[in-house]
Parts: C-alpha cells; structure tokens; sequence
C-alpha cells in the first residue's frame, strides 16, 4: 500500500509514540465485575509493535482518562515507561511528558480515537487514528489505520513507522535469523 508522503515524512520524524488506550490499544469496550473491576483485551500483535518501537530507540507512552491497575500491568508487561492515568486534560500530561523526555512536539506521534486525544493530536508532529475513530479525529489526524482500535491498529502505526525510519527490514530480519549454531 502506498502511503501519503506527508504520512510517511511525519513518522520518520517520530522519537516519541504516544498511545490512548480505550479505543486504541483495546477496542474500546469495558467489562466490569460485580466488585466494580474493570477488564480489558489487549491484541498481543499491538503489543509486540510497541515493543518494537523500544527496540528501534523510540520511546512510548500511555495518556489515558481512565486509572485502571491493568493498564499499569500491560504498560510494565511492554515496558512503556511513561503512563499517565486519570487524565482529565490530556495536555498537561502531555506537556509534563515533553518536559521530562525533552522531545520536541514535531518529534511525537499521538494516536488516539475521539474528542479527548484531540488536543494532543493536534500539537504533534504525527496524528494517527485506529480506522473505528469518531469523526473529528478521523478528519484530524495524518495517518489512519485500516484496522480498529484493539485489533491491530497499533501494529499497523508502529510497522508503518519502522518503515518510514528504515528500521522496519532490519528487525525483520533480526527475528527471522537462526539462532547462532544452529542449521538453517
């Protein structure tokens, strides 16, 4: 698939990824237990991406309105470092982001799916959205995926990424590689 160029020169500039979760990294629904737990899936695929991205040297981070104890554990299990849960302006906890990591908004991507990633999106050098998006954001962002939110979208944004900074053949490789002494 042929990608914008404008798409592709803005996530070759991307240092620092940014993710919502509902929505982006689950498909958005929540489940609660009668003691008032919340559940959520995560797509091992999405999951991988992200690792991915720390591989290639780019940072990640999770802004999320919701506070959910298994978001803190998925985010540990990616090793996502930077998690800002509770949030209700998304950007103060981005300025807080870019304050400690010191990477310049140009250098950020952001993917999120309805009105409160908005304001984010919009001061990033990369807006991505998952294909199930509200609207507003579908028409804001640089970078759609093909897939829904929880389903692959993540993957799609972090391969497109990898590729965009040259990085994505490489790491295939790595993994398709033989482990040293043993037959091909």
């Amino acid at each position: 698939m042929a990608l914008p160029l404008d798409a592709t020169a803005r996530a070759a500039r991307v240092r620092l990824m940014i993710f919502d979760v509902d929505g982006v990294l689950t498909d958005g629904g929540l489940m609660f237990t009668d003691a008032g737990d919340t559940m959520k899936a995560f797509s091992s695929l999405d999951g991988h991406g992200a690792k991915l991205l720390r591989e290639a040297g780019i940072d990640t981070a999770i802004i999320t309105g919701r506070r959910s104890g298994i978001v803190a554990v998925r985010a540990k299990e990616l090793r996502i470092t930077h998690l800002w849960q509770g949030v209700e302006d998304k950007r103060v906890a981005f300025a807080e982001l870019l304050s400690q990591t010191g990477v310049a908004p140009e250098a950020c991507g952001y993917m999120g799916d309805d009105w409160p990633d908005l304001g984010v999106m919009l001061q990033c050098g990369f807006a991505a959205a998952p294909a199930n998006a509200h609207p507003d954001v579908l028409s804001r962002a640089h970078w759609v995926s093909d897939k829904v939110g929880g389903h692959g979208a993540v993957r799609e944004v972090t391969d497109l990424i990898l590729r965009a900074q040259n990085r994505y053949e490489a790491l295939l490789a790595q993994a398709c590689a033989p482990l040293a002494g043993m037959p091909r």
